[in-house]
């Protein structure tokens, strides 16, 4: 019997770093969906079962923040890990105080690490 793949929704406005993670992933094992815009976010989640987002922070139209304030007000209990440039202390606060489940920056986080942080979190 085939065991179904664990969606991830990924959403991240630089092109080559979201198709390196979709590649990554998808070799992993995992479905991934990408997105330069969290505004679909909800639309995402209305069709499909997510087990993860991984979520930058500096988007056009609706950034991180917003991703991560609009899941807590539908109380959409989908697993978050921030990925982003953003290093200031304050900024991880304020996105785990979001529900962010975990917080990396680009510069020092290489894919490799990006997916292991993912599958600790869904298996």
């Amino acid at each position: 019997m085939e065991t179904k793949k664990k969606k991830i929704l990924v959403l991240e406005d630089e092109k080559p770093l979201a198709r390196a993670l979709e590649l990554k992933l998808a070799h992993e094992g995992f479905d991934v969906k990408t997105d330069s815009n969290g505004e679909n976010v909800i639309s995402f989640l209305e069709k499909d079962d997510y087990a993860l987002i991984v979520c930058d922070m500096l988007m056009p139209k609706f950034d991180g923040f917003k991703v991560l304030e609009v899941l807590k007000e539908h109380k959409i209990k989908v697993p978050v890990i921030v990925l982003t440039n953003l290093s200031q202390p304050e900024d991880e606060k304020r996105v785990k105080a979001l529900g962010a489940v975990d917080f990396l920056i680009k510069s020092n986080a290489p894919i490799s690490d990006v997916v292991d942080r993912i599958k600790k979190q869904i298996g």
